[in-house]
């Protein structure tokens, strides 16, 4: 099993990034802030604009280290990565399965019904712990469709139907996350899913963690061999991790939606960490990133026991993990793709 590493998020704007040997330097305005060597990462995240010199690029594709850049507001910009390791068998597998409409459709419906799946537990784990507190009839309703679209994929036969009934589950679950909500309700709340950009501070919370799950979940992909940016239920699309996309479906409700309502919940984020800008988003302040981004460090230390593996494993490495069986279940190594179901 893959080793749980650090991934290094670089959050001042002005800050850049250089090699010393086998470190990665951290400078502002030209002067040393921190250093950190290269074998203690997986990943580097970079808020900010002024970027990495080819030689600090160089020795993070050649450990196989991703290297994102954000802008400060948390958009994704770029991803640098060396050349393409793994077995081409494996890919050019994967890209026969992306070209047959009918074996993209059942993994598609993998991930779609483990979102579902856990979708259903974030509401179910609400009633359970705060059923006093909260509209649990409303919830209920929509666990009940929820519950009625899982049948209907697990029946359903086409990429179009599939589409639909995940559409449907993503404005059920949205339009009662507000719910799930208990602590300063003044300042942060959700009547629907809103980005690009996000126009409340609960959404700006939601696109912040699911750009960090789709950096951890595209390295995990490049790692086990596969191309991320060929799935099977996004469309291709000129730099969209298409695949990535995919696998984060299943993730979103586990390792973004419930640390997003824990640091609301438990006052870890309030609403002075974030701004609203004149064109009505709103964005996260320097403050509020490093409080967010101290939260996923810690939840990805955490262990859990794996619903399919049966054995205890880093929250951080679930991407990895389920990147691991995607890869197996196209090498022909299992019968099918087993999506991660949250306990």
């Amino acid at each position: 099993m893959r080793k749980l590493l650090n991934t290094l998020y670089v959050t001042t704007p002005e800050s850049y990034l250089t090699r010393e040997g086998d470190n990665i330097i951290v400078k502002v305005e030209n002067k040393e802030k921190f250093r950190i060597p290269i074998h203690n990462l997986e990943g580097v995240v970079c808020f900010g604009y002024m970027g990495a010199s080819p030689q600090l690029m160089r020795l993070c594709s050649e450990h196989n280290v991703g290297l994102s850049f954000l802008s400060p507001s948390g958009r994704f910009q770029a991803r640098v990565h060396g050349k393409i390791r793994g077995n081409v068998l494996l890919r050019r597998t994967q890209y026969r399965i992306a070209d047959d409409d009918e074996l993209s459709f059942e993994i598609a419906r993998s991930c779609i019904i483990g979102k579902i799946v856990n979708c259903k537990t974030v509401l179910g784990r609400s009633i359970r712990d705060h059923g006093e507190v909260i509209d649990s009839k409303k919830i209920k309703v929509v666990d009940g469709l929820l519950t009625d679209s899982l049948e209907k994929a697990v029946s359903c036969n086409s990429a179009d139907s599939l589409r639909g009934i995940e559409g449907n589950c993503a404005k059920w679950y949205f339009d009662v996350f507000d719910e799930l909500i208990l602590r300063q309700k003044e300042v942060f709340y959700l009547f629907g899913r809103s980005r690009r950009p996000p126009l409340d501070n609960m959404n700006s919370i939601l696109s912040f963690l699911y750009t960090l799950l789709a950096h951890d979940t595209e390295s995990a992909l490049e790692t086990v061999g596969l191309d991320p940016y060929v799935g099977f239920f996004h469309t291709d699309r000129p730099g969209r991790p298409s695949l990535a996309l995919d696998l984060m479906e299943e993730l979103r409700p586990f390792l973004a939606d419930r640390l997003a309502l824990n640091l609301v919940n438990l006052q870890q984020v309030r609403g002075a960490d974030f701004v609203k800008k004149e064109n009505g988003g709103v964005f996260i302040t320097d403050e509020g990133r490093k409080i967010i981004l101290g939260a996923w460090q810690k939840r990805k230390m955490e262990k859990i026991t794996h619903p399919y593996l049966k054995e205890k494993v880093p929250i951080g490495l679930i991407p990895y993990v389920q990147a691991l069986l995607l890869a197996r279940f196209i090498r022909g190594d299992i019968d099918g793709y087993p999506p991660y179901f949250m306990n």
